[in-house]
């Protein structure tokens, strides 16, 4: 039911010609006013908002669609909707059985002025005034955050998933290795009581102590293995991470060495202290930079660099290596997807759910046949860290 003011401004409008000159003017004030006050609203709201016609021509758009769409008001009424959500237009002319216009709800990637994703909610209206057309009122919604949101939910349940998995196998290859253990000391026993030091028993026994340290080399992977990807909150304390970085390169100079790859590390002076678990930081060097030297030839170069910000400490590792290609770039984080023949697929998942219990985020840009920057951003100790990992925060 129309409101008693609304009424008597329709009775008002119905006898336009009769109004004097400053009854006139006071109905145009009275209605500028007005206008201004639904403009007002309008544009307060933080969903978009536009007005189409049915050849689906904007006639009317508010502050956050322009925000949103990118375009000012001059350079977007008058353009067609569907240009901007492909697939639209044929929904503006369906017809239901009952005559009533359809209400439609889309979902559509904007790249400009940055990339987003809008949810769109379009509904039909009719206007009281004879001869109009219906028209549709359309509300966009920036979903960009809570898609993300949605996104890294389902991908760390999944992840959690292939970890437990992972960890319940290699813990069932523990019990084999003890077998294999316990046997091989058996046997070795007997041969030490046949009190014979022939050939034969000499190469028997070497070939046993062969198998007891595979047997303790495979045993220490699995041990590292299960540490490695066991979810487990970090133990945060301040920590320089240009010396834990030292710690890890100590640790791989011989592998550098083999493969003939140079190490190139600059830090910037005064570098910020971060909260971090000392551990867990080793596994995310000690994973990208084992990443970097199996990607380069030999003669690679590892350049590893670091920089701050109000925000953020960050840590970047750049390689001569092959590169990444687009449709691997877009898999790098799944577990078990891998481009080495003898890879896992688990060392840039690890890394990735390490920084998230951090706080932090993995960054990773690539060109195929030039090589990969891998950028680990954590934060700034006196910034509060949100443990992605336990839905909680902690200030630090």
């Amino acid at each position: 039911m129309p409101s008693k003011k609304h009424t008597s401004l329709d009775k008002v409008l119905g006898r336009l010609d009769t109004l004097d000159s400053v009854n006139l003017t006071n109905l145009v004030q009275r209605l500028a006013r007005e206008r201004g006050l639904f403009e007002d609203i309008f544009n307060t709201l933080q969903e978009g908002v536009l007005v189409i016609n049915p050849d689906g021509e904007i006639e009317y758009a508010n502050a956050a669609a322009h925000r949103l769409i990118g375009l000012n008001n001059d350079e977007l009424m008058g353009q067609l909707l569907w240009r901007l959500v492909p697939g639209l237009r044929p929904s503006l002319g369906v017809v239901l059985e009952d005559g009533a216009m359809p209400i439609v709800t889309r979902e559509f990637e904007l790249t400009y002025p940055e990339p987003r994703t809008v949810r769109l909610y379009m509904v039909p209206f009719h206007s009281d005034n004879a001869g109009d057309r219906n028209r549709f009122a359309v509300i966009l919604t920036d979903v960009t955050r809570d898609k993300a949101s949605t996104e890294e939910l389902i991908e760390n349940e999944r992840t959690s998933s292939i970890l437990l998995l992972a960890a319940g196998v290699a813990h069932e290859l523990g019990n084999p290795l003890n077998s294999l253990n316990i046997h091989l000391q058996l046997i070795e026993r007997k041969l030490r009581r046949l009190k014979a030091s022939t050939a034969e028993v000499d190469k028997l026994t070497d070939s046993i102590e062969i198998c007891r340290g595979e047997v303790d080399r495979l045993d220490g992977i699995i041990n590292n293995f299960l540490q490695a990807i066991k979810p487990q909150q970090p133990d945060l304390g301040e920590l320089n991470m240009v010396e834990v970085l030292d710690e890890v390169l100590q640790f791989q100079q011989n592998e550098m060495l083999d493969r003939d790859v140079t190490v190139d590390a600059e830090s910037v002076p005064d570098l910020p202290i971060i909260m971090a678990d000392r551990n867990q930081l080793k596994q995310v060097f000690f994973n990208v930079i084992k990443n970097a030297l199996e990607a380069m030839e030999p003669g690679g170069r590892l350049k590893v660099g670091t920089r701050f910000d109000d925000d953020s400490v960050y840590l970047m590792f750049g390689d001569t290596g092959s590169g990444i290609k687009q449709e691997d770039l877009l898999r790098l984080f799944e577990p078990y997807h891998t481009t080495k023949p003898e890879g896992n697929g688990l060392g840039l998942m690890i890394v990735q759910r390490i920084m998230r219990e951090h706080g932090g985020k993995v960054g990773v840009e690539s060109k195929h046949g030039v090589g990969t920057v891998v950028t680990l951003d954590f934060p700034r100790k006196d910034r509060r860290v949100r443990m992605l990992g336990a839905g909680s925060e902690n200030n630090v």
